[in-house]
C-alpha cells in the first residue's frame, strides 16, 4: 500500500515512535539507511518561500542515497498551467516520492490521490507535520521520554504549527496548551481530535486565551511567526492584537526553570521572541532546525518501506 504523510496523524502513536527512533538513528550514522540507493529521484516542489526544508530534504535525500529533483512551482503553474491531477501523474511516473511546499491542503491530498508514489506535506496552511517531528526528535534529546510533558504554544494558534502541535503533541502523550487571543485559535475540530487521541496515549489538548497561564510550569515553549506567508497585509493588526504573547524573558520565567524554547524560524526579534530568549541558553532552535533532516530522513524511509 502506498501511504504518504500528509498530516501529522497519518502516522499513529506507534509508527511517531518508530519514525522518531529512526531518525535518532539515522543522526547518529547518516549513510546507514539507504533506501533511495541507485540513485533514485525524489522530485521537490516549493511554491512558498524556503530555506530550511529546501536545505534539509535536498541534503537529507542525498544521505538515503537519492537524487533531489527541484521542481521550481512557478514554472510548473500547478493547478494554473496544469491541474494538480496532471501533475501528480507525471511526476509519480518519474520519481520515487513527491514532497510539496504548497498552500491548499486539498491540492497536497489530490496530489497523492494520483500521484503513484508517496507524496510528504513539507508544509500547507494547514499543517507542518515534518516540522514536528523535528521539534519532537529535539524534546526527546533535551528531555527524554515525551509522554507526560507539557508543551505551550504561544501566539498564533490558527496556524499550521498550532494544528500540527495538536496532533503530533497528542500523538506523543504530552500535554499541549495553545495559548493565543480571541479568534485565533485552532478550530474546535483540531481540539476534538488531539483529545480523542490523547485518550489512547495519555495526552491533553486545550486552549487558553492567557499567555501567562499557557506557559505556567510547561516543559516546552514553542512560538512562531505572528505574520505568516499571505497574512502580509494583516501586519499591523497582527502584530497589536499578539504582542501580549511574545516570547520575552519575563513570559518564560513562568514555565518550569529548565523549559526548552522552540521556533520553527524564521524568527523575527523583538516581536513573537526577545532576541535573549533565541538565543539564550534554553534555546534549542539550532537543533531543531538541524534535526528537520534527520526527521525528514526518517519519514522518508518509513514510506518507502512500506511499498509493496
Amino acid at each position: 500500500m502506498i501511504r504518504s504523510f500528509l498530516r501529522d496523524d497519518d502516522l499513529t502513536p506507534a509508527e511517531q515512535t518508530r519514525v522518531l527512533d529512526l531518525a535518532a538513528t539515522l543522526k547518529t550514522s547518516p549513510y546507514d539507511a539507504k533506501p533511495l540507493a541507485g540513485p533514485k529521484t525524489v522530485a521537490m516542489i516549493f511554491d512558498k518561500q524556503t530555506l530550511r526544508t529546501q536545505a534539509s530534504f535536498a541534503a537529507g535525500i542525498a544521505e538515503l542515497g537519492g537524487h533531489p529533483m527541484l521542481v521550481d512551482g512557478s514554472l510548473a503553474g500547478i493547478g494554473v498551467r496544469e491541474s494538480v491531477e496532471d501533475v501528480a501523474r507525471v511526476l509519480g511516473r518519474q520519481a520515487s516520492a513527491i514532497v510539496w511546499r504548497t498552500y491548499a491542503q486539498d491540492n497536497l491530498e489530490l496530489m497523492a490521490t494520483h500521484a503513484g508514489v508517496p507524496v510528504v506535506n513539507a508544509l500547507t496552511d494547514d499543517f507542518h507535520p515534518c516540522q514536528l517531528l523535528a521539534d519532537l526528535l529535539t524534546i526527546r534529546e533535551r528531555k527524554g521520554e515525551l509522554g507526560g510533558l507539557t508543551a505551550a504554544f504561544v501566539g498564533d494558534g490558527a496556524c499550521n504549527m498550532g494544528n500540527s502541535w495538536l496532533l503530533a503533541g497528542a500523538s506523543a502523550g504530552m500535554h499541549v496548551r495553545i495559548g493565543s487571543p480571541d479568534g485565533y485559535a485552532p478550530g474546535d475540530d483540531m481540539v476534538a481530535t488531539a483529545n480523542e487521541i490523547g485518550r489512547t496515549t495519555g495526552g491533553s489538548a486545550v486552549l487558553v486565551t492567557d499567555p501567562h497561564a499557557a506557559v505556567a510550569g510547561a516543559d516546552v515553549v514553542v512560538t512562531d511567526t505572528w505574520i505568516s506567508m499571505g497574512k502580509e497585509d494583516e501586519a499591523a493588526a497582527r502584530t497589536a492584537v499578539f504582542s501580549p504573547y511574545s516570547l520575552t524573558p519575563e513570559l518564560l520565567a513562568g514555565a518550569a526553570a529548565d523549559a526548552t524554547v522552540l521556533h520553527c524560524l524564521p524568527a523575527y526579534r523583538g516581536k513573537e521572541i526577545a532576541a535573549e530568549v533565541i538565543d539564550g541558553p534554553q534555546s534549542a532552535v539550532w537543533d531543531e532546525a538541524e534535526n528537520r533532516r534527520h526527521a525528514q530522513k526518517a519519514i522518508l524511509a518509513f514510506l518507502l518501506e512500506a511499498l509493496p
